[in-house]
């Protein structure tokens, strides 16, 4: 008991020591960010002035001038392309097997995932109330009930871990065989296209790209020559020249020199955007490999560890914790570099934007359309980027 009692005591003691709250109004906020002196005051004035012009100029276009029946009356286009529309259960099915795993994941993991989840379902919800045809409706309503069914389930069944996990890698290769399918109604890689292509592109680009790129960061850092040398020329020749070339040398090139290899266009441009990614990846990894004091690899060998256990345990969870801005950063790099891809023949987001107003009756229409694809590479590239700053206050980055 008096252990206790002098627990409880040391606890209100800490929390009395604890610095107060630090709040400020808005009022006060803005008097001691925006208008503290009299050259701040006149530039914050300065900048709403000229923030509200371009504000009302953007706002009147919008609402006034700008013609938006472009983007509902070819929003299938601009989703999954020239995907057949008897076939576009598959991608539904895909949906779904996405909201299985976030939703089981939220419920598991919580916290980031658990916010994921409610934006997702709030997205599918929103969905189902938009005046989409009766079928899409009722397919975003089961999106809704997939998520949430998938969370309830999910609630505290932390044993589950490992599953899901090994799920989730199980996901990629069992996506790929949905979206094509076999035999006669097999849907070619040709017909793929839209936000489908570029989301296509993107996720298999960071899946690979980064097991790949730490391989090379601890190839560079190897002590064996021949694999330092190998993996340090793969990296510099591949930094050394735009993603545009290597994918041409992709498209162009490899029916050439292998003639009897049967590479379709969408995987040769998933080649090329992984390989170059990764030589980037390796350099944001080996920089924080380089930030880890030599003596950790000592400590770890006093304990016995060997070099894979050292690596694994001790060293790249800590290199790899320090770089995440920079490996979040190529990861929307890669995502709004997908769209190269338009110049190469492919018909992703940009490319259906490009084809779209090549259309004689949309003629006029550039601003609504590419103001479109930008929102939406936006939303994605935000999402990322936010994920990424959960991820950094989870983990601690950068505090002391």
């Amino acid at each position: 008991m008096r252990k206790a009692h002098h627990t409880v005591e040391e606890r209100e003691f800490t929390q009395e020591m604890k610095p107060p709250a630090h709040t400020k109004s808005p009022a006060r906020w803005l008097k001691d960010n925006l208008f503290n002196t009299w050259y701040n005051v006149l530039l914050s004035c300065l900048v709403l002035v000229v923030l509200f012009f371009v504000f009302k100029v953007l706002l009147t276009w919008a609402f006034t001038e700008a013609k938006w029946g472009v983007i509902p009356a070819n929003l299938q286009l601009f989703s999954v392309g020239s995907y057949p529309r008897e076939q576009i259960w598959r991608v539904w099915s895909v949906i779904y097997i996405f909201c299985v795993l976030v939703g089981l994941s939220a419920g598991i993991w919580g916290a980031l995932t658990l916010r994921f989840a409610l934006v997702l379902g709030g997205i599918w919800f929103i969905g189902a109330l938009s005046p989409f045809e009766l079928s899409t409706r009722g397919w975003f309503l089961g999106a809704v009930a997939t998520t949430a069914v998938s969370l309830f389930l999910g609630r505290g069944r932390t044993n589950l871990r490992p599953w899901i996990l090994g799920a989730w890698l199980l996901s990629f290769p069992l996506i790929m065989i949905v979206l094509r399918g076999f035999g006669e109604n097999a849907v070619l890689t040709s017909n793929w296209g839209g936000l489908l292509l570029t989301l296509i592109l993107a996720v298999v680009g960071i899946v690979v790209s980064f097991p790949l790129g730490v391989f090379l960061a601890l190839c560079r850092q190897s002590d064996l020559p021949a694999i330092r040398w190998i993996s340090t020329a793969y990296i510099e020749a591949v930094r050394g020249v735009p993603l545009i070339t290597i994918l041409f040398m992709g498209n162009i090139l490899v029916p050439i020199f292998m003639p009897g290899l049967d590479i379709n266009q969408v995987l040769r441009m998933m080649l090329g955007i992984t390989f170059f990614s990764a030589a980037y990846m390796a350099e944001n990894v080996r920089g924080g490999l380089q930030g880890i004091p030599r003596g950790q690899h000592e400590a770890a060998q006093a304990v016995g560890l060997n070099y894979v256990q050292t690596m694994l345990f001790i060293v790249l969870p800590q290199a790899l914790r320090s770089v995440i801005p920079a490996i979040v950063g190529q990861f929307i790099a890669l995502f709004k570099d997908t769209s190269l891809v338009a110049i190469i023949g492919l018909i992703d987001l940009l490319g259906v934007a490009r084809s779209v107003i090549a259309n004689p009756d949309w003629f006029g229409l550039q601003a609504e359309v590419y103001l479109f694809a930008a929102i939406i590479y936006f939303i994605f590239s935000y999402s990322m980027s936010y994920g990424s700053q959960e991820i950094e206050t989870a983990l601690g980055v950068g505090e002391h």
